[in-house]
């Protein structure tokens, strides 16, 4: 799988959508005061935003920012990297997290107490949460010990369930709303990516902007509009997109970017995600309808 710049583990994707909608938003920066660089993952329904940034002394730190616009910064104990890529609507943020600089990666809880607690799906070499949904139930990736990616579910009473798109040589799941229908990213037979959609009656279903190289799908909302992100035919632009119920598709492009990465929503339609400026700055935005 292919990791892009907007993002620690958001997998690249994207391609200039012929004749897509250009969607009135009014766009809010992000970023977390005094840091080098900034990404927006996940946003819950009350408008709380998670993500990372960068300072001038570790590699990643994570943060929530609240409604009010104040932020709140943490580490995982004893970690030197921590990212943060989903919130619930009880303020549950799920993440990711390493003790040194080779890894491996472990997934995280943090609590509405400050408390952790550690996801590690068992026997795999690496595991990263990725999105939490309103009753608590947790979606991400693991590296087993071949190093294949796969996607996971972790319910409610502590079951684990695995997650691979049939055919697919790695499978990334991002996001899970409130009836568990999941969208992530999976790799094909020939180094591929294409987003992806597995519904509640277990079928899974490819999403693909129509002439991008790479799509990936990044949240869903309870009426199933789904976020992400795509890359044009020749990979050398990046625009974020939404996907709506009807099928329809409008691109995601913050003004004055150089590349857009759409990475969460809320059942508001209000969407985060990460952007490169022109001076190759990346930062964290708000998208709320109707600006």
């Amino acid at each position: 799988m292919k990791r892009i710049v907007c993002g620690v583990f958001v997998w690249g994707l994207l391609v200039g959508i012929t004749g897509a909608a250009k969607a009135q938003y009014q766009y809010t920066l992000l970023d977390v005061p005094g840091a080098r660089l900034t990404s927006a993952f996940g946003i819950n329904d009350a408008g709380q935003i998670v993500g990372s940034y960068s300072d001038f002394v570790g590699p990643s730190h994570g943060f929530v920012r609240d409604v009010d616009g104040s932020y709140t910064t943490f580490d995982v104990p004893g970690a030197i990297f921590t990212a943060a890529y989903g919130i619930s609507a009880s303020a549950q943020i799920v993440g990711g997290y390493a003790a040194d600089i080779v890894g491996p990666f472990h997934g995280f809880v943090r609590d509405v107490d400050g408390s952790y607690t550690t996801l590690d799906v068992p026997g795999a070499g690496a595991t990263t949460a990725l999105g939490i949904n309103a009753s608590g139930q947790i979606v991400g990736t693991y590296t087993d010990i071949g190093g294949t990616r796969h996607g996971f579910l972790l319910d409610v009473d502590g079951s684990i369930t695995t997650l691979d798109v049939p055919g697919a040589t790695g499978t990334v799941a991002y996001g899970i709303n409130f009836s568990g229908q999941f969208v992530g990213i999976y790799t094909d037979a020939g180094a591929m990516d294409h987003g992806f959609l597995l519904d509640v009656d277990g079928s899974y279903s490819t999403l693909d902007v129509t002439g991008a190289s790479l799509t990936a799908a990044s949240g869903i909302t309870d009426a199933g509009q789904i976020v992400g992100q795509y890359w044009n035919a020749t990979g050398t632009v990046q625009h974020g997109f939404l996907w709506d119920v009807d099928g329809s598709i409008t691109t995601l492009d913050v003004p004055g970017a150089r590349l857009t990465a759409g990475t969460g929503i809320n059942d508001a339609g209000q969407i985060v995600g990460t952007y490169l400026d022109v001076a190759e700055m990346q930062h964290g935005f708000l998208a709320t309808p109707g600006g």
